[in-house]
This record gives C-alpha cells, sequence and structure tokens, in this order.
C-alpha cells in the first residue's frame, strides 16, 4: 500500500534535485574540458605539420616544389635525411616512441594523483610538456640544431608528460559528478578530444604559412597559458569549498528519498532513522587512502 509523501519531503527533495549541481560544477567541467583539449590540440599540431617538418629535414633539391640553383644546397644546410621516405619513416618512429611512453607514463601518473594534489600534478604537465613542445619545433628551428637522439628523448619526455592529463581529469570529474549523473555529464565531457583535435588543427593551420616552428610556438604558449590557468582556477574536490562529495551527496539523496517513502507509521519508524543517520554521517576519522598498483590490478574488471 502506498502512501502519501507530505508536501514539505516533495519539496525538500525537489530542492536537493535542482541545488545538485552548481556553478562549482560548471567551472570544474569547463576546465578540465579543455585542459585536455588542450593537450589533444598539441598532438594534432604535430600531425598537420609532418609534411613541412619532412620538407625541412630532406636536401632541397629532392623537393620538386623548391626551385634552388645547388642541387646539394639544403634549406638550412642540413641533410638530416636523404629523402622524404626516410623522413616519414623517423616521424612514425617519433609517433611510436610517444605512444608507448605516453601508455607507461598513464601507470605512473595514476599513481602520483592518487598521493599529490592533482592540480599541481595537471599544472606541471601541461606546461612541461608545453615547454617540451616549443623546444622540439622552435627552438630547434630557430638553432638550426637537428639531432634524432635529441628529437626521439624530447618526445619520451612529451608523453611521459601528457600522460599525467588523462587520469587527473577524469578523477577531478569523478569527485564533482556522482553516478546519477555521470552518463549525460561525461557523454558531453568526453567530445573534450575531438575539440582538441578541432582546435589543433586551426592553431597549425593559421600560422603554418610562415613555417612549422610557428605551429608549435602558438600551440605550446597556449597550452602553457592554459596550465596557469588550471593552477589558479581548478579546485579538484568539492571538500575545498566546503560541500559534500559527490559519493556523500547521493548517499544523502537516497537516505531522502527513501524517507519520504516511507509509511508513516510509528512502528519501527525510530530505529530506521538512527540507522539513516549513521549512513549519513561523514567518517572524518578514516580518510580515504591511495590504493597501491598492484591492489589496483586486482580490482574486478581493471585487467580486463
Amino acid at each position: 500500500m502506498d502512501f502519501p509523501v507530505s508536501p514539505r519531503r516533495a519539496a525538500a527533495a525537489r530542492r536537493g534535485f535542482c541545488a545538485q549541481y552548481t556553478h562549482h560544477h560548471l567551472v570544474v567541467f569547463v576546465l578540465t574540458f579543455f585542459s585536455y583539449a588542450l593537450l589533444h590540440a598539441s598532438r594534432k599540431a604535430f600531425s598537420n605539420v609532418k609534411v613541412s617538418i619532412s620538407n625541412q629535414w630532406t636536401p632541397a633539391g629532392i623537393n620538386t616544389s623548391l626551385y634552388i640553383v645547388d642541387p646539394n644546397m639544403t634549406w638550412n644546410g642540413s641533410d638530416l635525411f636523404p629523402d622524404h621516405e626516410s623522413a616519414t619513416i623517423f616521424l612514425g618512429l617519433l609517433d611510436t616512441i610517444f605512444l608507448f611512453s605516453y601508455a607507461v607514463g598513464l601507470f605512473i601518473s595514476g599513481i602520483i594523483g592518487d598521493r599529490l594534489n592533482m592540480r599541481y600534478v595537471l599544472t606541471f604537465g601541461m606546461c612541461s610538456s608545453a615547454v617540451t613542445m616549443f623546444v622540439f619545433g622552435t627552438v630547434t628551428e630557430w638553432l638550426h640544431f637537428y639531432n634524432k637522439i635529441f628529437y626521439c628523448c624530447l618526445w619520451v619526455v612529451n608523453g611521459l608528460l601528457q600522460s599525467t592529463g588523462w587520469p587527473c581529469v577524469v578523477a577531478v570529474m569523478g569527485n564533482w559528478f556522482g553516478k546519477s549523473g555521470r552518463g549525460v555529464v561525461f557523454g558531453l565531457w568526453s567530445a573534450c578530444a575531438s575539440v582538441g583535435n578541432i582546435l589543433g588543427a586551426f592553431l597549425a593551420s593559421s600560422v603554418l604559412q610562415y613555417g612549422y616552428e610557428y605551429a608549435f610556438l602558438v600551440t605550446a604558449s597556449v597550452q602553457f597559458a592554459g596550465g596557469w590557468v588550471i593552477f589558479f582556477g581548478l579546485v579538484t574536490t568539492p571538500k575545498e569549498l566546503g560541500l559534500p562529495d559527490a559519493g556523500e551527496e547521493e548517499n544523502e539523496s537516497a537516505a531522502q528519498e527513501e524517507e519520504a517513502n516511507r509509511p508513516l507509521m510509528s512502528g519501527d519508524y525510530e530505529g530506521d532513522s538512527e540507522s539513516s543517520y549513521s549512513i549519513q554521517a561523514p567518517d572524518n576519522d578514516n580518510p580515504t587512502q591511495a590504493i597501491g598498483f598492484i591492489q589496483a590490478c586486482c580490482l574486478p574488471g581493471v585487467l580486463l
């Protein structure tokens, strides 16, 4: 038998639902969205300038589109690769190096993010990756310094630094948005990678006519500025503002819904009230501790 819900309880439930997301949630959504979008933009910039890099690293006499008097003369007096095919193979090797170091870095960044402030980790990753991109594409071209080993080392470091982005932004989003809204919220938020690819293509193409080094310069500058915005604007957890975590809000909402649907009878009401109060009470004596790598792998579904 269903019992009617009092208007006061129904109004309280509506107020709780409307107050579930605040302007702080919007700020976190926007900052994490564009932070990861900027990381993708820098990767897309490298993909868009590969042809220009290949032309710069090969002798100018092989580039049929360029008229030059001396066939043995190169653009910058450098013959890093004898032909386009060798340059293309090396660029593919750089992609492989980057993805491998990025994959390894995800494990390391996740462990570091659980033990340090994720705002610091994300800021360090974005700013340091921007500096690496600037050195790779801009400084080496300005100084006419071309070295295969140096390029490989820089791209390994860049992959490790960029791996700090994904674990941190996902963890921050998980702190602010509970399970009840993760389908819609994360569905919108997951477009950050595509937006970053579009932004990277736009930034690179807008200055590519001046030289591929300016594509790296503009992209790295925007990413570096975004890192500082994250440092001063991102709040990693609602507790920093005195707000309850997403999990606590869900427990409280579930308890309120259960209380609103409970029959107004005097049988076991007091006992149920005490039990619901114990569920809502925050456990301040046992703060959440970061788990180890082996423990994480033992969780159900992780290895799969």
